[in-house]
C-alpha cells in the first residue's frame, strides 16, 4: 500500500495548501515516536538488567563470556604477530638485497631505454642520408 492511498482528498488538499505545516506535522510524529522508542529501549533495558537469570541463561552467558575473552586474545596475538612479521621482513637482509637487485634492475632498464631511443635517432638519420644520397645517386639497374 502506498503512502498516498491512505491520504483523504483533505489530507491532500491540505498538503498542497500548505507543505510546510504537514512538514512540521511529520517532524512532531516523528519526535513522538523517536521519544517512545528511547523510553521503551530504556525500560526494556532495566528489565533485562533485573531479570534474574536462570541456570541455563548463565551458563550460557558464562560460555560466551569465556568464547569472548579467548576470540579477543587471540586476535590480540594475531596483530602482534602481523606487525613482527612487518618489520622483520622489510628489515631483513634479503629484503634489502631484493630492494637493491630491483634498484640495480631499474637503473639497467632506464640505460637500455636511453641506448634505445639513441640508436633509433642514429636510424633516423642514416636512414635520411641514405635517402639523400640515392635521390642524388639513382641505383643502377642490370
Amino acid at each position: 500500500m502506498k503512502m498516498f492511498d491512505m491520504l483523504t482528498s483533505e489530507d491532500l488538499k491540505r498538503i498542497k495548501k500548505d507543505p510546510e505545516l504537514r512538514i512540521k506535522e511529520l517532524e512532531n510524529s516523528l519526535s513522538i515516536a523517536l521519544e517512545i522508542n528511547d523510553k521503551f529501549q530504556r525500560e526494556n533495558a532495566t528489565l533485562l538488567k533485573n531479570r534474574p537469570l536462570n541456570t541455563m541463561d548463565e551458563v550460557a552467558y558464562r560460555e560466551l563470556e569465556a568464547e569472548n575473552k579467548n576470540l579477543k586474545k587471540r586476535a590480540q596475538e594475531s596483530e602482534g604477530e602481523t606487525s613482527i612479521i612487518k618489520a622483520v621482513g622489510a628489515n631483513s637482509p634479503e629484503m634489502k638485497e631484493s630492494q637493491a637487485r630491483i634498484k640495480e634492475l631499474e637503473n639497467k632498464c632506464r640505460e637500455a631505454g636511453r641506448a634505445i631511443i639513441e640508436l633509433n635517432f642514429k636510424y633516423e638519420e642514416l636512414k635520411t642520408k641514405m635517402k639523400g644520397n640515392n635521390e642524388k645517386h639513382p641505383p643502377v639497374n642490370s
